[in-house]
């Protein structure tokens, strides 16, 4: 079950939270409203691009995502960020969502665009970059949010160079301390975002968003404003 939507202004980012009383209700929500901008995209562009997160509540909505009815070969994958891990670490996002969904639907492997982070944080980032380089918007950009604020790599008390698509992370104060990141304009740039939230952890980071402290997930201010998938945190 859902609970009434409440709208929220921060700096330059609309967000709409949508609270959600179970697990299941949040999960089910979100891979309808992915299925319905992937529809929406290849009706009217011929194509689907979407921006994977990392983390648990993803990965679950993942897995059902391997049942839905839809032209697979119109998708397009692409990463928020990943960790600068070997391919086949565990902690790797995109080994994650290769393993929860993308292993077992009919995406051509060539449409996903993993983040090479195993060339390390300078050199993924550029070779990242310039995969980006060149593609419009994104249809759907699918966005966490850690106890400290923090979104995709974009770490409190960091600095990122917006002027780029991609950049390194050399210092992320949780491990590894090297990634690399889409930047927080180049995640704007999306026709819509959603951010998952779940658990009695992300409360305070909660608060502060809604407070108006300029935590980084709210430099993510694409024109159409961002939604907030909650459950398990108090917005009231």
């Amino acid at each position: 079950m859902q609970k009434p939507m409440q709208t929220l202004t921060v700096g330059r980012q609309k967000s709409r939270w949508h609270r959600f009383e179970s697990q299941a209700a949040l999960n089910e929500a979100s891979v309808s409203r992915i299925l319905a901008a992937a529809n929406e995209a290849i009706a009217a562009r011929g194509a689907f691009s979407i921006v994977l997160a990392g983390g648990n509540t993803p990965k679950s909505i993942y897995e059902l995502l391997r049942s839905v009815t839809t032209d697979w070969s119109k998708w397009h994958i692409y990463y928020n960020d990943d960790r600068c891990l070997p391919v086949d670490h565990p902690d790797r996002n995109s080994l994650m969502a290769a393993q929860a969904w993308l292993d077992h639907v009919a995406i051509p492997k060539q449409q996903i665009h993993d983040i090479p982070t195993e060339l390390g944080p300078v050199a993924g980032a550029k070779a990242y970059a310039d995969i980006l380089q060149g593609l419009g918007d994104f249809d759907l950009v699918l966005l966490g949010l850690g106890e400290d604020g923090h979104t995709a790599s974009l770490f409190p008390g960091h600095t990122w160079d917006d002027s780029v698509d991609a950049f390194p992370v050399f210092d992320a104060p949780k491990p590894p301390p090297e990634r690399v990141s889409i930047s927080g304009a180049r995640l704007s740039r999306t026709r819509e975002v959603i951010f998952f939230v779940t658990g009695a952890g992300k409360q305070e980071a909660v608060d502060n968003w809604r407070k108006e402290v300029a935590i980084p997930a709210t430099v993510i201010a694409p024109e159409a404003g961002v939604d907030v998938y909650i459950f398990g945190v108090n917005i009231d």
